[in-house]
């Protein structure tokens, strides 16, 4: 007999990142989360742990509360939690949030203080009024950019800012993020976003930090809605993906503790007023010894779940919160495990720091590593094809596009 539940989240957007959220709350609470796109996302379609539904057109301005009230109105007498599981659908809820709010439990700040956050340029001077470091960046138009002259030294970092337009667009030698080495290769990268695609939103062009993947930092927090800061974690991501719609997304994690750096992370969100999830990306910087902060997110990306793996379930804390009510302590995670979303024999061969390779080998043979993704209690016939044909895929895509990321697939 199936257990009937008070609350049901709806989660809003990315596939994977709602894969691993689904996965935390049915592990928690044994509910099945619903998870809703404007688009058919067949990689979590045969999950047994969550429902999918596509809701066409919900990502347009005029649908996306109409069609979110009509699901409210589905479970009635049900707390209905709302999170996003990418920056889109986050900036959507914040500035419905009055209205939404009368059917769902919204776990978010309000719109004033997520743009700030959201806005790399306001939220670089905010950071830097309590201690965070930043590398140089500017932002570049489809108006200046053939007069733009990059005002300091390569390699530089070229990421579009609408992600959301940019992803419909198709031209020769697409990605997700380049890295120009010098002016010529710039220019290239210039004229075919805006030469050869659709895109006309502004560009991100950002001081490229040198160093291998291993040397990025994440850090995840959960902020009560009292304002108080009740989980803090750093990973330590070994390997990222490198094709061109994937660069930049981690693929493999090991937990390290940081008090230094989790004490700054957590004055800034308790002096900020904040509450919600944070996910704030940084880069140690060889050449200073500073962690480089690159990127505040208020949804969990594809690697939240690292958090989960090494025992503080991250859905736990926001429905234990905003559900029950629960009273929280202050947790700095100290527990050493692994997440990953490749294979083995992918982790082993493109992690280029021997050292981290031999701790990944070692949790492994401990017990202190997880898969988000390749989940042995939701894998039916379906889903257990379809993980495995990309788990082979990982194999072809490292071959051909590893430390590739100019405008150049080849």
């Amino acid at each position: 007999m199936a257990i009937e539940h008070t609350f049901l989240p709806i989660l809003l957007g990315d596939e994977m990142n709602a894969y691993g959220m689904a996965r935390a709350f049915y592990e928690s609470y044994g509910v099945k989360p619903l998870a809703v796109n404007h688009t058919n996302t067949a990689k979590i379609q045969q999950s047994d742990l969550l429902t999918f539904r596509e809701v066409p057109r919900l990502h347009i301005e005029e649908r996306f509360v109409v069609a979110l009230k009509a699901i409210a109105e589905e479970f009635p007498g049900k707390k209905l939690l709302l999170l996003a599981c990418d920056e889109f659908y986050v900036k959507k809820i914040v500035h419905h949030q009055e209205e939404l709010s009368k059917f769902f439990i919204i776990p978010y700040v309000d719109a004033t203080l997520a743009d700030q956050l959201l806005t790399r340029e306001s939220m670089y001077q905010l950071c830097a009024e309590y201690g965070f470091d930043f590398p140089a960046m500017h932002i570049c138009t489809v108006n200046d950019y053939e007069q733009f002259d990059i005002p300091f030294e390569y390699p530089v970092v070229i990421k579009p800012m609408n992600m959301m337009k940019y992803a419909t667009c198709i031209f020769p030698g697409k990605k997700k993020v380049y890295i120009a080495h010098d002016k010529e290769e710039k220019d290239a990268i210039f004229h075919a976003i805006y030469k050869e695609s659709a895109y006309r939103d502004d560009l991100m062009i950002q001081q490229y930090i040198p160093g291998e993947d291993a040397n990025m930092r994440v850090v995840n927090a959960y902020v009560g809605q009292d304002h108080e800061v009740k989980l803090l974690s750093v990973g330590n991501p070994i390997l990222e993906e490198h094709s061109p719609d994937g660069i930049g997304r981690y693929v493999a994690i090991i937990t390290a503790y940081d008090k230094a750096l989790m004490d700054l992370v957590k004055v800034f969100l308790e002096t900020i007023q904040f509450q919600g999830f944070a996910t704030f990306d940084m880069k140690y910087d060889e050449r200073d010894g500073q962690y480089k902060l690159l990127s505040i997110e208020l949804h969990n990306e594809l690697s939240n779940y690292y958090v989960t793996a090494s025992g503080y379930n991250l859905m736990q804390y926001v429905a234990d919160d905003f559900i029950r009510g629960s009273k929280q302590q202050l947790t700095y995670v100290q527990n050493k495990h692994l997440w990953t979303i490749v294979p083995n024999g992918v982790l082993f061969k493109y992690v280029l720091n021997e050292q981290l390779v031999m701790e990944a080998k070692s949790l492994i043979r401990q017990g202190f590593a997880t898969d988000s993704i390749f989940n042995y209690k939701d894998m039916n016939a379906k889903r257990w094809l379809n993980v495995t044909l990309e788990n082979l895929n990982f194999y072809r895509k490292y071959k051909k596009y590893f430390n590739n990321k100019g405008l150049s697939n080849s």
